[in-house]
């Protein structure tokens, strides 16, 4: 999978590739789909959730810039997968889920890996997390129409947020970094994600 689906398509990180080979992807896939846990593609996880493919996972966690001394905030858990890949890579990971099924998978699928360095909120992620911060990086991992300004304010000055923006059908991959009261975008082409539901962003 890291060498025909992720090194060949560019990203070169060695801890991003070394992590992606150790996390086993089919534990966050519920069967019968983990029979395709490692196929470049998003799969099912219930309750019209999905777990992104191989390649975005490793591209948003690259564009990230995850130092091992960072706190960093993930915006929309799922089953857990894109944190465990974050947990071997930073200090300490705050991730939120909306889904009360899918706070409970997460938090059992990291558990099963013996991961403590991440804390699983139930909650609007929109709003951010604000007892944990500031972040020295913010993932969104669902569809956002907007930066929300929530979010902004819990970034460290110097901080990155990666987040897919746009409609509901197609977004496009940003990287804000915070300078001050500046945000610097970059982008890195399109891409679909489940739309991200909450008070600074789309109604259920």
């Amino acid at each position: 999978m890291v060498e025909h689906q992720i090194e060949a398509r560019g990203i070169h990180n060695p801890r991003v590739l070394a992590v992606m080979r150790d996390i086993p992807r089919h534990v966050f896939i519920p069967h019968p789909y983990d029979q395709s846990a490692y196929d470049d593609n998003p799969l099912p996880i219930g309750n019209g959730q999905t777990i992104s493919q191989p390649y975005i996972v490793a591209l948003m966690t690259e564009l990230l810039h995850p130092e091992t001394s960072d706190n960093v905030l993930e915006i929309g858990a799922g089953s857990g997968y894109q944190a465990a890949i974050l947990s071997r890579l930073v200090q300490r990971l705050t991730t939120i889920e909306r889904i009360p099924s899918v706070t409970i998978l997460a938090r059992n699928n990291l558990k099963s890996l013996g991961i403590r360095n991440v804390e699983v909120i139930e909650g609007d992620g929109t709003q951010g997390y604000p007892p944990n911060a500031p972040y020295n990086g913010i993932m969104v991992t669902a569809a956002t129409p907007e930066i929300p300004r929530t979010l902004i304010d819990q970034l460290t000055d110097g901080g990155l947020l990666v987040a897919p923006v746009g409609g509901r059908d197609v977004q496009q991959l940003v990287t804000l970094e915070k300078q001050g009261s500046i945000m610097i975008p970059q982008y890195h082409g399109w891409v679909r994600f489940v739309p991200l539901i909450g008070k600074h962003g789309w109604e259920n």
